[in-house]
């Protein structure tokens, strides 16, 4: 099966949920919990969630580029650099969590909120307990340099 393919899977069953079935739930199950008023500020949410969209897929087809998925039983056997992975480490998260940020805005739901912050926390969890000494055992020297050069989550403000 082709890389995008297996992407496309892994997307459905993994983003798809964190994404799109929880935070149904979430808003289905507990409409008025946590109410934000943000007036017209809740369509910045629709510009968030389209941003996210277009870095995770960005991601997902640097991934099949080299060769490999976002699902970490089927990773690229080359160190992913090039492109967004050169201004963050982790833009595809970045992307699953602007989804998530901009759904929170539009449906002005605080527990949305909540929700994308323990989100934000599971996933630095673990990039930094499993998939960074992964990469630092798995591409060695050229991982180490790059995390030196690359932040995790916020790109750097570099002069020109």
């Amino acid at each position: 099966m082709h890389p995008l393919a297996r992407s496309a899977l892994f997307t459905l069953i993994g983003p798809g949920t964190v994404t799109v079935l929880v935070p149904y739930i979430l808003l289905t199950g507990f409409p008025l919990m946590f109410v934000l008023s943000l007036g017209p500020l809740r369509y910045l949410g629709i510009t968030l969630f389209l941003i996210g969209i277009g870095i995770y897929t960005t991601t997902v087809a640097l991934f099949a580029a080299a060769g490999g998925t976002p699902a970490p039983s089927d990773e690229p056997q080359s160190l992913v650099s090039a492109g967004l992975y050169g201004v963050v480490r982790n833009p595809m998260y970045v992307g699953v969590l602007s989804i998530v940020f901009g759904e929170a805005l539009f449906f002005q739901s605080g527990l949305l909120v909540v929700y994308g912050a323990l989100i934000w926390l599971l996933f630095h969890a673990f990039i930094v307990s499993y998939e960074e000494p992964h990469l630092r055992e798995k591409f060695g020297e050229e991982y180490d340099r790059y995390s030196t050069e690359t932040p995790r989550w916020f790109p750097r403000l570099r002069r020109a």
